[in-house]
């Protein structure tokens, strides 16, 4: 896995074996970029990234001039991975947070530009995160967020629904706040 592009391109991102996250692919990864470069401009908008896992996501939007980032998974490897990474990295404009992002939502103190999830396929209540996270105020208005699901999932009637964009069994859809 690799940062895709921006100042940090290139960089790979290599996991130790134990944390429990089903990554992003870089091709899915770069064509969301693409799509996401398209509609507004990355360089200083502040970003959430929920059920992070190895914190890819959050190091591409940094990459490519985000002002902050915020990852949020509730694994504790995780966290010290990406923690590690930072360091190793010399980032500082991104926070790392081991929490539920269930619980988190019902104390959401602050809105982002961006709000990014990439929750377990296989989640008991996968279905509520649109609503949830759209209700939580941590979307900025004008914002987007956007949710990661297997091709099994539909998003299309949900309120705020925008777009859905398909990179192998990888999908995106869009939800305008």
């Amino acid at each position: 896995m690799r940062i895709v592009s921006g100042k940090f391109k290139g960089r790979k991102i290599n996991p130790p074996a134990g944390i429990k996250a089903r990554p992003t692919t870089d091709m899915a990864r770069e064509g969301l970029f693409n799509v996401l470069q398209n509609r507004i401009d990355l360089e200083g908008i502040e970003v959430l990234d929920l059920f992070c896992g190895t914190g890819a996501v959050s190091l591409e939007f940094l990459s490519r001039g985000a002002k902050s980032a915020t990852a949020v998974d509730l694994e504790f490897g995780s966290k010290k991975f990406i923690t590690s990474l930072l360091k190793s990295w010399e980032i500082n404009n991104m926070r790392v947070v081991r929490a539920n992002v269930f619980a988190l939502a019902k104390k959401a103190n602050k809105a982002f530009d961006v709000v990014f999830a990439d929750p377990p396929y296989a989640m008991t209540d996968f279905e509520k995160i649109p609503e949830l996270v759209l209700k939580s105020g941590w979307v900025k208005p004008g914002g987007i967020f956007i949710l990661e699901h297997g091709s099994e999932k539909n998003f299309e009637d949900t309120p705020h629904f925008d777009e859905l964009r398909k990179y192998g069994n990888v999908h995106f859809s869009f939800f305008l706040a």
